[in-house]
């Protein structure tokens, strides 16, 4: 009769664990740092309290928008890009304060349908940020706060790439272009 009664107790600990193997990832969970590793680049990307973001607190569906690792993709995203610009010798120091992903959770009339984002141009990705750039000797090049907005997100190229982040991606990819286009002492090499 013990094994049974152990054969029990183990089915019963294996099925009170997979819930918690199986949960959803979730940007807002406590547990998750709020920062990559640098992994032995020159860019180090961190973030504020993602429950803060705009894309949750103006989502239309909460529970929704915090799913995912959209959050720690985008700054992964920022990171391996922004690495590339960068003379040798150059760091950066990045952190995301709010992020506003295209498109939203609007009111439906079929609860089936309240998951289901919905891609307009009166809804367009936006990311703050601040970031500093400092060349090899220590002395800082660049500094600021960027409000970023794409109006135009829905034309243009990769509009029908299956990226779920293509146009926070893009976003990105445009203010790199600019910043570091416009600021001599970010792209001149040591």
């Amino acid at each position: 009769m013990k094994a049974p009664a152990l054969l029990l107790t183990a089915f019963i600990a294996l099925a009170a664990a997979l819930p918690g193997q199986a949960r959803p990832k979730n940007v807002t969970d406590p547990d998750i740092p709020r920062s990559l590793p640098t992994e032995g680049g020159a860019v180090s990307v961190q973030w504020t309290d993602p429950a803060q973001f705009s894309e949750i607190k103006f989502s239309g569906n909460r529970w929704e928008s915090e799913q995912g690792t959209w959050v720690v993709d985008l700054a992964r995203y920022l990171r391996d890009e922004a690495g590339q610009r960068l003379a040798r010798g150059q760091t950066m120091d990045v952190t995301i304060t709010d992020i506003d992903r295209a498109g939203r959770y609007e009111p439906v009339v079929r609860a089936a349908m309240q998951d289901i984002r919905i891609v307009k141009d009166i809804y367009p990705p936006r990311m703050t940020l601040r970031f500093v750039v400092k060349g090899p000797d220590g002395q800082m090049l660049a500094e600021g706060e960027r409000k970023l907005v794409d109006h135009g997100f829905l034309t243009g190229t990769n509009v029908n790439s299956n990226d779920s982040l293509r146009y926070e991606k893009r976003l990105i990819d445009d203010w790199l272009r600019r910043e570091f286009k416009d600021n001599a002492a970010l792209t001149a090499t040591p």
